[in-house]
């Protein structure tokens, strides 16, 4: 019997230079490879800035400051199993304060990368990544 399962999640979206960072996921299972914004599932009390925190410097090896929420959006999609997932994504606009860049050694991601924005259409990224992106980009 499938369940259904509501997520909550916070992704933040770092352009510079005209350029986005985006994290791979790591499932071998997705043909090309899927990308999206650096982020993940808000733990129990914890702010969804503190995930954002935590979770870019997880993914990426980058720390950032100054999360100003750009927009929430959510979906409900079918897993391989049949289970339903309902996913709230909590979307920032985020500003680089250090780091180096490196991708996460075990986790749902693998790589993390910049690719200019103006051949993101080139590349397999997740579709509210995509839309999220667009929107940061016309504000």
């Amino acid at each position: 019997m499938s369940k259904q399962h509501t997520s909550v999640r916070a992704y933040g979206i770092l352009i510079r230079e005209g350029s986005v960072l985006l994290v791979r996921s790591s499932s071998p299972l997705i043909n090309p490879p899927l990308w999206w914004l650096p982020g993940g599932g808000i733990d129990f009390a914890e702010s969804p800035e503190d995930t954002l925190l935590r979770e870019f410097r997880e993914e990426t090896g980058l720390s950032i400051k100054d999360p100003v929420l750009l927009d929430v959006v959510s979906d409900v999609r079918r897993r391989p199993n049949g289970d339903r997932i309902h996913t709230v994504r909590v979307l920032y606009t985020v500003s680089l304060n250090g780091g180096n860049l490196r991708d996460e050694a075990v986790g749902t991601t693998d790589a993390a990368q910049w690719f200019a924005v103006d051949q993101l259409s080139e590349v397999n990224v997740a579709e509210y990544a995509a839309q999220a992106i667009q929107v940061a980009l016309e504000k």
